[in-house]
Protein backbone atom coordinates (compact mmCIF):
# COMPACT_ATOMS: atom_id res chain seq x y z
CA UNK A 1 0.00 0.00 0.00
CA UNK A 2 1.24 3.24 -0.80
CA UNK A 3 1.49 6.27 1.67
CA UNK A 4 -1.08 8.96 1.27
CA UNK A 5 -0.04 12.31 0.21
CA UNK A 6 -1.21 15.39 1.80
CA UNK A 7 -0.74 18.92 1.18
CA UNK A 8 0.79 21.31 3.61
CA UNK A 9 -2.61 22.81 3.95
CA UNK A 10 -4.56 19.39 4.75
CA UNK A 11 -1.24 17.87 6.98
CA UNK A 12 -2.29 21.19 8.95
CA UNK A 13 -6.03 20.73 9.39
CA UNK A 14 -5.29 17.03 10.45
CA UNK A 15 -3.19 18.69 12.70
CA UNK A 16 -5.82 20.85 14.14
CA UNK A 17 -4.61 23.83 13.39
CA UNK A 18 -8.13 24.73 11.42
CA UNK A 19 -9.72 23.80 15.30
CA UNK A 20 -11.27 20.17 16.49
CA UNK A 21 -14.16 20.17 14.20
CA UNK A 22 -11.92 20.16 10.83
CA UNK A 23 -9.59 17.69 12.63
CA UNK A 24 -12.36 15.35 12.92
CA UNK A 25 -13.26 15.02 9.60
CA UNK A 26 -9.88 15.22 8.05
CA UNK A 27 -9.07 12.08 10.16
CA UNK A 28 -12.21 10.81 8.97
CA UNK A 29 -11.32 10.83 5.42
CA UNK A 30 -8.15 10.33 5.99
CA UNK A 31 -8.86 6.79 7.58
CA UNK A 32 -11.08 5.80 4.88
CA UNK A 33 -8.73 7.28 1.97
CA UNK A 34 -5.85 4.54 3.51
CA UNK A 35 -8.32 1.74 4.08
CA UNK A 36 -9.33 2.03 0.34
CA UNK A 37 -5.68 2.62 -0.79
CA UNK A 38 -6.31 6.14 -1.66
CA UNK A 39 -2.54 8.12 -2.75
CA UNK A 40 -4.33 11.69 -2.43
CA UNK A 41 -7.20 13.59 -1.50
CA UNK A 42 -9.42 15.83 -4.33
CA UNK A 43 -11.03 18.64 -3.96
CA UNK A 44 -15.27 18.72 -4.60
CA UNK A 45 -17.51 20.52 -5.74
CA UNK A 46 -20.41 19.48 -3.84
CA UNK A 47 -21.54 17.18 -1.55
CA UNK A 48 -25.19 15.20 -0.80
CA UNK A 49 -25.37 14.14 2.96
CA UNK A 50 -27.62 11.12 3.94
CA UNK A 51 -28.34 9.78 7.38
CA UNK A 52 -31.12 12.58 8.20
CA UNK A 53 -34.23 11.01 9.38
CA UNK A 54 -34.31 10.41 13.25
CA UNK A 55 -36.31 7.13 12.80
CA UNK A 56 -32.47 6.71 11.35
CA UNK A 57 -30.30 8.36 13.60
CA UNK A 58 -31.62 8.49 17.16
CA UNK A 59 -30.48 10.47 20.07
CA UNK A 60 -26.68 9.06 19.58
CA UNK A 61 -26.92 10.31 15.61
CA UNK A 62 -28.32 13.66 16.99
CA UNK A 63 -25.84 14.20 19.67
CA UNK A 64 -22.83 13.38 17.30
CA UNK A 65 -24.39 16.31 14.72
CA UNK A 66 -24.64 18.57 17.52
CA UNK A 67 -21.12 17.86 19.16
CA UNK A 68 -19.36 18.61 15.41
CA UNK A 69 -21.19 21.89 15.14
CA UNK A 70 -20.12 22.73 18.88
CA UNK A 71 -16.73 21.97 18.05
CA UNK A 72 -16.60 24.64 15.16
CA UNK A 73 -17.50 22.74 11.97
CA UNK A 74 -19.25 24.02 9.29
CA UNK A 75 -19.27 23.12 5.79
CA UNK A 76 -17.15 24.62 2.45
CA UNK A 77 -18.32 23.36 -0.42
CA UNK A 78 -22.20 23.23 -1.10
CA UNK A 79 -23.99 21.08 0.39
CA UNK A 80 -27.60 19.63 0.35
CA UNK A 81 -29.58 16.76 2.49
CA UNK A 82 -31.76 13.63 1.83
CA UNK A 83 -35.32 13.21 2.77
CA UNK A 84 -36.19 13.60 6.39
CA UNK A 85 -38.88 11.14 8.08
CA UNK A 86 -42.10 13.86 7.77
CA UNK A 87 -42.68 16.71 5.72
CA UNK A 88 -41.21 19.80 7.89
CA UNK A 89 -44.49 21.68 7.59
CA UNK A 90 -47.40 19.39 7.78
CA UNK A 91 -46.41 16.77 9.50
CA UNK A 92 -49.29 16.78 11.77
CA UNK A 93 -51.70 16.53 9.11
CA UNK A 94 -49.69 13.35 7.53
CA UNK A 95 -50.92 12.30 11.40
CA UNK A 96 -47.05 11.88 12.89
CA UNK A 97 -46.44 12.33 16.35
CA UNK A 98 -45.33 15.63 17.99
CA UNK A 99 -42.72 13.17 19.90
CA UNK A 100 -40.92 12.33 16.44
CA UNK A 101 -41.40 15.91 15.11
CA UNK A 102 -39.70 17.59 18.26
CA UNK A 103 -36.97 15.20 17.27
CA UNK A 104 -36.54 15.41 13.80
CA UNK A 105 -36.66 19.30 13.45
CA UNK A 106 -33.89 19.18 16.19
CA UNK A 107 -32.05 16.92 13.63
CA UNK A 108 -32.82 19.71 10.98
CA UNK A 109 -31.47 22.25 12.99
CA UNK A 110 -27.84 20.80 13.43
CA UNK A 111 -27.70 20.10 9.98
CA UNK A 112 -28.39 23.92 9.54
CA UNK A 113 -26.20 24.76 12.63
CA UNK A 114 -23.01 23.00 10.48
CA UNK A 115 -24.24 25.27 7.32
CA UNK A 116 -25.51 22.67 5.13
CA UNK A 117 -28.66 23.53 3.04
CA UNK A 118 -31.72 21.53 4.46
CA UNK A 119 -32.89 20.85 0.68
CA UNK A 120 -34.61 17.40 2.28
CA UNK A 121 -34.56 15.42 -0.47
CA UNK A 122 -32.61 12.23 -2.76
CA UNK A 123 -32.46 14.40 -6.00
CA UNK A 124 -30.50 17.49 -5.71
CA UNK A 125 -30.19 17.58 -9.36
CA UNK A 126 -33.53 18.83 -9.64
CA UNK A 127 -32.61 22.08 -6.84
CA UNK A 128 -29.52 23.22 -7.88
CA UNK A 129 -26.80 20.68 -7.19
CA UNK A 130 -25.96 19.68 -10.67
CA UNK A 131 -22.14 18.74 -10.93
CA UNK A 132 -20.57 19.13 -14.42
CA UNK A 133 -19.01 16.35 -15.68
CA UNK A 134 -16.08 14.96 -14.61
CA UNK A 135 -16.31 17.09 -11.43
CA UNK A 136 -15.23 15.62 -8.36
CA UNK A 137 -18.04 15.21 -5.37
CA UNK A 138 -18.86 13.39 -2.50
CA UNK A 139 -22.73 12.47 -2.31
CA UNK A 140 -24.31 9.41 -0.08
CA UNK A 141 -27.64 9.08 -1.65
CA UNK A 142 -27.72 5.58 -3.47
CA UNK A 143 -29.61 7.11 -5.89
CA UNK A 144 -28.50 10.17 -6.32
CA UNK A 145 -25.16 8.99 -6.82
CA UNK A 146 -26.01 6.64 -9.66
CA UNK A 147 -27.62 9.33 -11.43
CA UNK A 148 -24.82 11.97 -11.12
CA UNK A 149 -21.86 9.10 -12.15
CA UNK A 150 -23.79 7.68 -15.00
CA UNK A 151 -26.30 10.80 -16.64
CA UNK A 152 -24.48 14.10 -15.64
CA UNK A 153 -20.84 12.34 -15.51
CA UNK A 154 -19.57 13.38 -12.45
CA UNK A 155 -16.68 11.69 -9.94
CA UNK A 156 -18.45 9.98 -6.96
CA UNK A 157 -18.16 6.92 -4.47
CA UNK A 158 -21.31 5.35 -2.38
CA UNK A 159 -20.74 7.71 0.35
CA UNK A 160 -21.51 6.95 4.41
CA UNK A 161 -23.01 9.69 5.87
CA UNK A 162 -20.57 10.77 8.15
CA UNK A 163 -18.11 10.25 5.79
CA UNK A 164 -19.86 12.80 3.58
CA UNK A 165 -20.55 15.56 5.84
CA UNK A 166 -16.75 14.87 6.75
CA UNK A 167 -15.90 16.01 2.70
CA UNK A 168 -18.33 18.89 3.11
CA UNK A 169 -16.17 20.43 6.41
CA UNK A 170 -12.69 20.15 4.47
CA UNK A 171 -13.58 20.33 0.67
CA UNK A 172 -12.09 17.31 0.16
CA UNK A 173 -12.46 13.38 -0.53
CA UNK A 174 -10.13 10.67 -0.81
CA UNK A 175 -9.43 9.52 -4.55
CA UNK A 176 -10.25 6.25 -5.16
CA UNK A 177 -12.99 4.12 -6.60
CA UNK A 178 -15.07 5.86 -9.12
CA UNK A 179 -12.92 9.08 -8.55
CA UNK A 180 -10.36 7.12 -10.75
CA UNK A 181 -10.74 6.50 -14.67
CA UNK A 182 -9.55 3.02 -14.85
CA UNK A 183 -12.84 2.07 -12.52
CA UNK A 184 -15.23 3.73 -14.09
CA UNK A 185 -15.01 1.01 -17.49
CA UNK A 186 -17.70 -1.57 -17.60
CA UNK A 187 -17.23 -5.05 -15.96
CA UNK A 188 -21.02 -6.18 -17.10
CA UNK A 189 -22.47 -5.61 -20.64
CA UNK A 190 -26.00 -6.03 -20.18
CA UNK A 191 -27.98 -7.33 -23.59
CA UNK A 192 -31.73 -5.80 -23.20
CA UNK A 193 -34.11 -8.50 -25.19
CA UNK A 194 -37.28 -7.59 -23.80
CA UNK A 195 -39.52 -4.83 -24.40
CA UNK A 196 -38.66 -1.81 -21.89
CA UNK A 197 -41.36 1.29 -22.25
CA UNK A 198 -43.06 2.42 -18.47
CA UNK A 199 -40.86 3.84 -15.65
CA UNK A 200 -41.78 0.08 -13.99
CA UNK A 201 -40.44 -1.35 -16.63
CA UNK A 202 -36.87 0.28 -16.08
CA UNK A 203 -37.35 0.00 -12.30
CA UNK A 204 -37.98 -3.99 -12.67
CA UNK A 205 -34.61 -3.80 -15.57
CA UNK A 206 -32.75 -2.23 -12.66
CA UNK A 207 -33.69 -4.51 -9.71
CA UNK A 208 -32.83 -7.83 -11.99
CA UNK A 209 -29.47 -6.47 -13.11
CA UNK A 210 -28.97 -4.86 -9.69
CA UNK A 211 -28.73 -7.95 -7.98
CA UNK A 212 -26.56 -9.74 -10.48
CA UNK A 213 -24.20 -6.98 -11.06
CA UNK A 214 -23.90 -6.23 -7.02
CA UNK A 215 -21.59 -3.93 -7.22
CA UNK A 216 -20.40 -3.67 -10.83
CA UNK A 217 -20.48 -1.51 -13.41
CA UNK A 218 -22.80 -2.50 -15.97
CA UNK A 219 -22.86 -1.05 -19.71
CA UNK A 220 -26.39 -1.52 -21.10
CA UNK A 221 -27.07 -2.09 -25.25
CA UNK A 222 -30.80 -2.17 -26.40
CA UNK A 223 -31.97 0.44 -24.45
CA UNK A 224 -31.35 3.67 -27.10
CA UNK A 225 -34.42 4.37 -27.71
CA UNK A 226 -36.42 4.84 -24.55
CA UNK A 227 -34.42 6.35 -21.93
CA UNK A 228 -35.98 10.00 -20.61
CA UNK A 229 -34.36 11.09 -17.51
CA UNK A 230 -37.39 9.98 -15.40
CA UNK A 231 -36.09 6.46 -16.82
CA UNK A 232 -32.47 6.72 -16.18
CA UNK A 233 -33.73 7.93 -12.59
CA UNK A 234 -35.56 4.61 -12.39
CA UNK A 235 -33.63 2.35 -13.50
CA UNK A 236 -30.18 3.49 -11.89
CA UNK A 237 -32.32 3.99 -7.78
CA UNK A 238 -33.39 0.07 -8.67
CA UNK A 239 -29.90 -1.21 -9.22
CA UNK A 240 -28.89 0.93 -6.41
CA UNK A 241 -31.29 -0.52 -4.03
CA UNK A 242 -31.19 -4.72 -5.43
CA UNK A 243 -27.35 -4.06 -5.62
CA UNK A 244 -24.75 -1.68 -5.03
CA UNK A 245 -24.44 -0.30 -8.73
CA UNK A 246 -22.84 2.94 -8.20
CA UNK A 247 -22.07 3.77 -11.99
CA UNK A 248 -23.70 2.38 -15.32
CA UNK A 249 -23.40 3.21 -18.82
CA UNK A 250 -26.10 3.09 -21.81
CA UNK A 251 -24.99 2.58 -25.19
CA UNK A 252 -25.58 5.81 -27.39
CA UNK A 253 -26.83 7.96 -23.99
CA UNK A 254 -25.18 8.77 -21.51
CA UNK A 255 -22.27 10.92 -21.34
CA UNK A 256 -19.42 7.89 -20.87
CA UNK A 257 -20.85 4.97 -22.44
CA UNK A 258 -18.84 6.32 -25.88
CA UNK A 259 -15.66 5.99 -24.31
CA UNK A 260 -13.15 3.71 -26.90
CA UNK A 261 -12.52 2.36 -23.77
CA UNK A 262 -15.68 1.47 -21.59
CA UNK A 263 -15.70 -2.44 -21.69
CA UNK A 264 -13.18 -3.79 -19.33
CA UNK A 265 -11.22 -6.25 -21.29
CA UNK A 266 -12.36 -8.91 -18.83
CA UNK A 267 -16.34 -8.09 -18.45
CA UNK A 268 -18.68 -10.53 -18.26
CA UNK A 269 -22.25 -10.71 -20.50
CA UNK A 270 -25.78 -10.94 -19.24
CA UNK A 271 -29.00 -11.16 -21.23
CA UNK A 272 -32.18 -10.10 -19.99
CA UNK A 273 -34.92 -11.01 -22.07
CA UNK A 274 -38.08 -11.30 -19.36
CA UNK A 275 -38.58 -8.75 -16.44
CA UNK A 276 -41.50 -10.65 -15.38
CA UNK A 277 -39.04 -12.28 -12.22
CA UNK A 278 -38.91 -8.64 -10.90
CA UNK A 279 -42.55 -7.72 -11.06
CA UNK A 280 -42.89 -10.95 -9.59
CA UNK A 281 -40.62 -10.37 -6.60
CA UNK A 282 -41.53 -6.83 -5.72
CA UNK A 283 -45.43 -8.05 -5.56
CA UNK A 284 -47.12 -9.36 -2.56
CA UNK A 285 -51.08 -10.40 -3.88
CA UNK A 286 -52.72 -8.00 -1.23
CA UNK A 287 -56.38 -7.04 -2.62
CA UNK A 288 -57.49 -3.52 -0.91
CA UNK A 289 -54.44 -0.62 -1.29
CA UNK A 290 -54.03 2.04 1.62
CA UNK A 291 -51.73 4.68 0.45
CA UNK A 292 -50.56 4.59 -3.04
CA UNK A 293 -47.22 6.49 -3.15
CA UNK A 294 -44.91 8.30 -5.95
CA UNK A 295 -41.73 10.00 -5.67
CA UNK A 296 -39.30 7.60 -5.25
CA UNK A 297 -36.81 9.37 -6.07
CA UNK A 298 -38.62 12.10 -5.36
CA UNK A 299 -40.81 13.25 -8.53
CA UNK A 300 -39.84 16.25 -11.02
CA UNK A 301 -42.61 18.53 -12.27
CA UNK A 302 -43.29 16.32 -15.37
CA UNK A 303 -43.68 13.16 -13.33
CA UNK A 304 -46.36 15.21 -10.84
CA UNK A 305 -48.51 16.53 -14.04
CA UNK A 306 -48.38 13.11 -15.69
CA UNK A 307 -50.50 11.97 -12.64
CA UNK A 308 -52.81 14.75 -12.48
CA UNK A 309 -53.43 14.22 -16.01
CA UNK A 310 -53.77 10.32 -14.94
CA UNK A 311 -56.27 11.74 -12.23
CA UNK A 312 -58.02 13.38 -14.38
CA UNK A 313 -60.50 14.90 -11.79
CA UNK A 314 -61.58 11.83 -10.21
CA UNK A 315 -61.19 11.22 -6.52
CA UNK A 316 -59.30 8.74 -4.61
CA UNK A 317 -60.12 6.15 -2.36
CA UNK A 318 -57.34 4.95 -1.14
CA UNK A 319 -54.41 7.89 0.13
CA UNK A 320 -52.26 9.39 -2.45
CA UNK A 321 -49.11 10.35 -1.41
CA UNK A 322 -46.76 12.10 -4.49
CA UNK A 323 -42.93 13.01 -2.01
CA UNK A 324 -41.08 15.68 -3.98
CA UNK A 325 -38.45 17.90 -3.00
CA UNK A 326 -39.62 21.28 -1.32
CA UNK A 327 -38.77 23.44 -4.08
CA UNK A 328 -40.21 21.56 -6.51
CA UNK A 329 -43.64 21.41 -4.59
CA UNK A 330 -43.66 25.04 -4.63
CA UNK A 331 -42.86 25.19 -8.84
CA UNK A 332 -46.00 22.16 -8.68
CA UNK A 333 -48.15 24.87 -6.97
CA UNK A 334 -47.44 27.83 -8.75
CA UNK A 335 -47.96 25.83 -12.14
CA UNK A 336 -51.52 24.66 -10.22
CA UNK A 337 -50.66 21.14 -10.21
CA UNK A 338 -50.72 20.76 -6.01
CA UNK A 339 -54.02 22.58 -5.94
CA UNK A 340 -55.38 19.85 -9.02
CA UNK A 341 -53.71 16.99 -6.41
CA UNK A 342 -55.36 18.04 -3.40
CA UNK A 343 -58.93 18.51 -5.35
CA UNK A 344 -58.78 14.62 -5.66
CA UNK A 345 -57.86 13.82 -2.28
CA UNK A 346 -53.92 13.12 -2.39
CA UNK A 347 -51.11 14.89 -1.06
CA UNK A 348 -48.08 16.61 -2.64
CA UNK A 349 -45.50 15.99 0.42
CA UNK A 350 -42.36 17.44 0.62
CA UNK A 351 -39.38 16.89 2.33
CA UNK A 352 -39.84 12.97 3.11
CA UNK A 353 -39.59 9.44 1.98
CA UNK A 354 -41.46 6.31 3.01
CA UNK A 355 -38.98 4.44 3.41
CA UNK A 356 -37.39 6.13 6.40
CA UNK A 357 -40.40 7.66 8.02
CA UNK A 358 -41.90 6.19 11.10
CA UNK A 359 -44.99 4.70 9.67
CA UNK A 360 -46.13 2.57 11.87
CA UNK A 361 -47.58 5.33 14.00
CA UNK A 362 -49.77 5.97 10.66
CA UNK A 363 -52.78 3.61 9.60
CA UNK A 364 -51.96 1.85 6.82
CA UNK A 365 -51.05 -1.41 6.22
CA UNK A 366 -50.77 -1.86 2.06
CA UNK A 367 -49.05 0.34 -0.33
CA UNK A 368 -48.68 0.71 -3.88
CA UNK A 369 -45.91 2.05 -5.46
CA UNK A 370 -44.64 2.57 -9.51
CA UNK A 371 -40.62 2.91 -7.87
CA UNK A 372 -38.80 -0.55 -7.40
CA UNK A 373 -36.36 1.09 -5.09
CA UNK A 374 -39.62 1.63 -2.77
CA UNK A 375 -41.05 -1.99 -3.50
CA UNK A 376 -38.04 -3.14 -2.59
CA UNK A 377 -37.18 -1.12 0.38
CA UNK A 378 -40.64 -0.47 2.23
CA UNK A 379 -41.64 -4.10 3.40
CA UNK A 380 -38.46 -4.25 5.37
CA UNK A 381 -38.09 -0.21 6.55
CA UNK A 382 -41.94 0.73 6.76
CA UNK A 383 -43.49 -2.69 7.36
CA UNK A 384 -46.20 -2.31 4.50
CA UNK A 385 -47.22 -5.23 2.13
CA UNK A 386 -46.70 -3.78 -1.53
CA UNK A 387 -47.78 -3.90 -4.96
CA UNK A 388 -45.60 -3.09 -8.13
CA UNK A 389 -46.66 -1.66 -11.35
CA UNK A 390 -46.98 1.22 -13.50
CA UNK A 391 -47.98 4.84 -12.87
CA UNK A 392 -51.97 4.30 -14.49
CA UNK A 393 -51.76 1.37 -12.20
CA UNK A 394 -50.91 2.95 -9.22
CA UNK A 395 -53.13 5.74 -10.26
CA UNK A 396 -56.49 3.43 -10.67
CA UNK A 397 -55.81 1.90 -7.39
CA UNK A 398 -55.83 5.25 -5.45
CA UNK A 399 -58.80 6.12 -7.56
CA UNK A 400 -60.76 2.17 -6.55
CA UNK A 401 -59.28 1.03 -2.97
CA UNK A 402 -58.10 -1.61 -4.69
CA UNK A 403 -55.47 -2.85 -7.36
CA UNK A 404 -56.27 -3.53 -10.98
CA UNK A 405 -57.29 -6.53 -11.84
CA UNK A 406 -57.51 -7.75 -8.22
CA UNK A 407 -61.30 -10.06 -7.96
CA UNK A 408 -62.74 -9.94 -4.72
CA UNK A 409 -62.75 -13.74 -3.95
CA UNK A 410 -63.12 -15.66 -0.78
CA UNK A 411 -59.60 -15.75 -0.66
CA UNK A 412 -58.62 -12.52 -1.16
CA UNK A 413 -55.96 -11.00 0.97
CA UNK A 414 -56.49 -7.82 2.16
Amino acid sequence: MFPMKLSAEEQAMLAGDSGPGVRKAMEIVVTLGRIYGARRLVSVGSVQVAGVSYRNLGEAGLEFLREWAGQGARVRVPTTLNPAGMDLHAWRELGFSETFAHRQLAVIEAYRRLGVRTTCTCTPYLVGNVPRRGEHIAWAESSAVSYANSVLGARTNREGGPGALAAAIIGRTAAYGLHLDENRRATLRVVVRCPVRTLSDFGALGYLVGKAARNRVPYFVGLEEACSESALKALGAAMAASGAVALYHVAGVTPEADRPDVLAPDHETLVIDDLRPAYAALNSDVRKIDLVWFGCPHADLEEIAEIVRLLAGRQVKSALWITTAREVREKAETEGLVTAIEAGGGRVVADMCVVVAPMQELSFRTLATPSAKGAAYVPSHAGLQVRYGTVEQCVEAAVTGVWPGCEATPHSRI
